[in-house]
Formats: structure tokens, sequence, C-alpha cells
């Protein structure tokens, strides 16, 4: 090349590209990117799959809004008193504010100590429950919320099984998103199967103890609150001493929480059950009171 000529250099820069599209041709091959990657697909494949095997199916939650048990069927004389009734349980209606307050809180202590902070679902004791079936390889028991059987006796039905729970536990959010806490314990002491062929717990208060719910004892609402474990586990014909101890453990409870005193509880543990001998059904005056429930709604 001669002296005094200009040599020139050619530099070509490469830009990276910007925005989203530069930040992705960074990181996507980089290790913590992809582990990211694969929980995120592994997350959106557990839901749809929670979605497709247990949510899509569901019944609606809102013919609860408008539940009524099924009662008697009366036969009534030309002046329209009750004289005979017929059905295939014990069943009378009450509304909240009915029930005594001693007794929703033998059955908060009894079944569900949480029921008025959790949302339907206690996960704590759901994973504790999930734990316990899997070491034990048995499916878990006994672990459901009030509203989670309020979901299970009105809508879904008793088929143990962990789709089953996982069905309660998204009908129990749905409940608890529509109804107030009070109506669906409303709804559960009107529903809950205790035994002598009754349906509710008034229905059961005259079925073991032969008079009204508000003229029972605190231990006696307290009996009738170890019932939904499993009636036939503490009926006092043939296990009573194994319900006068869990009834006592309920009354510990219901200590506990600051439901009953020292002395309420002191007194109530020396009863004993006080209930009757099994007797056929009276069902007009079931009936009877059934009358009265509807002609003051």
């Amino acid at each position: 090349m001669a002296d005094g000529s200009i040599s020139s250099e050619k530099v070509t820069i490469k830009r990276g590209a910007g925005g989203v599209r530069g930040w992705y041709d960074r990181v996507h091959r980089r290790w913590w990117f992809r582990i990211l990657a694969w929980l995120a697909l592994l997350s959106g494949l557990f839901w749809f799959l929670i979605w497709a095997l247990i949510a899509r199916n569901l019944p609606s939650v809102d013919s609860l809004r408008a539940y009524e048990p099924p009662l008697p069927t009366n036969v009534r004389s030309v002046d329209g008193v009750p004289i005979h009734s017929y059905a295939r349980e014990r069943r009378v209606q009450l509304s909240y504010a009915e029930y005594p307050k001693q007794l929703v809180e033998a059955f908060i202590s009894a079944e569900d100590k949480t029921f008025f902070s959790h949302h339907g679902v206690d996960f704590p004791g759901l994973a504790r429950a999930a734990f316990q079936g899997i070491v034990s390889g048995e499916t878990p028991r006994g672990t459901s919320t009030i509203t989670q059987q309020v979901a299970k006796n009105l809508l879904i039905g008793n088929e143990v099984s962990y789709l089953r729970k996982g069905k309660e536990a998204i009908l129990a959010w749905k409940i608890e998103n529509a109804l107030p806490k009070e109506q669906i314990l409303e709804l559960y002491l009107n529903s809950i199967e205790l035994g002598r062929n009754a349906g509710g717990v008034e229905a059961a208060s005259q079925a073991y103890f032969g008079k009204a719910l508000s003229e029972l004892s605190l231990p006696q609402m307290t009996y009738l609150a170890i019932l939904p474990k499993g009636p036939a586990n503490y009926a006092p014909e043939r296990y009573e001493a194994r319900a006068l101890e869990r009834r006592n453990w309920v009354l510990g409870q219901m200590l506990a929480n600051g439901f009953i005193t020292e002395a309420q509880h002191a007194e109530a543990v020396a009863a004993p059950l006080g209930t009757i001998p099994r007797q056929t059904p009276d069902m007009s005056a079931s009936a009877a009171i059934s009358s009265k429930r509807f002609a003051a709604s």
C-alpha cells in the first residue's frame, strides 16, 4: 500500500435485543429459570386436574339458601288438628336463635372448635389428618369441619375417599362465601343424624330425653353433641361408660374454650347420662311442633 494512504477497518457492533425478548434471551438457559418454568407448568397441571376431577361437576350451593329438611306428612282432623303423621324419622326444624347458646358451644367444642374463625376448611387439621392417613395407610375420618359436614350431608353424600374430602373442601369454601356462619350452623343442627331415627337436634332431644331442647341440662346437651361421631358408638343402652367418657371429654373442651366455669364443669361431669329407654316415635307430637314452627314463620 502506498505511503500516506488511509486505511480503514470495518467494525461491526452487535446489539442485543431489548425489552422482554432480550431478557428472555439472557435468562432462559439458566438453571433457576428452568426450575421456575417447570414449577409453573406442574402447578398449572395440578390445578387443571383439581378442576377436571373434583370441581367441574360439583353441585351448586344456592339450594342451601332455601333448604328445608324433609318433614312428616301430617293427617289432620276436620278442625285442622294433627292426629297422625307419617315419616321415616323424627325431624323438627328450628331457627338458629332457638338453639340454646350452651348447646351450640357444646357442638363447636366437640366437632369444630375453630368454626367461627376458619373459612370452611381447617387447613392445619386437614394436613395433620392427611399425614396420619399416609402413615397408617387408611383414609382419615372425622377430620371435617362443620361446614364440610353440611356439604357432605346435604350435597355430596357419605363416600369415604380422598376425592370426597376434596369435594367437601371446595364446597365448604363456597358455602362460607354464600351463607353466614349462623345459617350454616342452623343447617347443620337441623340436618345431622343422631340415632334413634332422629334427624336434627330438637328431634334427638325428644328421642333421648323425652323433652324439648330448651329444657335440657348442660350434660344432656353435651351428650347430644357427641353423637355425630357415630350414634351407635354411644348408645346409652349398650355403651354407657363410653358415652360418659366422651361426654366428659367434650365438657373438658368446653371448659378449655372458656364456655363454662370450673363449677359448671364439676357438676356436669358428675351427672348421669339421664337418657330414657328407646321408644316408638310419637310422630303426632313432632307433627304438632312442626305445625307450630311453620305457622309462626
